[in-house]
């Protein structure tokens, strides 16, 4: 499944999952000026330290960023008709995200053919860090 297309998804398909880079200091400070989220748990070693994490840790909706971007390397960002997440345990850094959604529904709405999935992105060690559900506006069958 390369391309949302009605005629492929069944239920329990998985799209090709997406594995980030490793979350680095850079990339949490690249994001920072790039979201405008300056919370120093994220970007100051000592205030996070002294607020009682071992380090600084990825901004939550870094780990959303990239599940979206699983999703738009199979359907194009106008077919993305929500997509949800929840953060279920903090991303370290050094913890490289990979990224999986399963079809879990198809289903027509507002005169679109849609497809509900699953999402989740793990660390390195399988441990769950984020968990949601997405829903894209299929392409109509040749």
């Amino acid at each position: 499944m390369n391309t949302a297309d009605w005629s492929e998804p069944q239920v329990g398909d998985e799209l090709p999952a997406f594995t980030a880079p490793a979350i680095s200091r850079a990339a949490l400070a690249l994001y920072a000026g790039a979201s405008g989220d300056h919370n120093p748990m994220h970007i100051d070693s000592d205030f996070a330290r002294a607020a009682g994490q071992d380090d600084v840790f990825a901004h939550g909706m870094l780990g959303m960023a990239y599940l979206a971007q699983l999703l738009t390397r199979w359907a194009p960002q106008a077919a993305l008709r929500s997509c949800r997440a929840r953060f279920v345990s903090i991303t370290r850094l050094g913890d490289c995200l990979r990224c999986e959604a399963t079809v879990s529904q198809l289903f027509e709405q507002d005169g679109e053919r849609r497809v509900r999935l699953q999402l989740r992105a793990v660390n390195q060690h399988g441990e769950t860090r984020l968990q949601g559900e997405a829903v894209v506006a299929l392409a109509a069958p040749d």
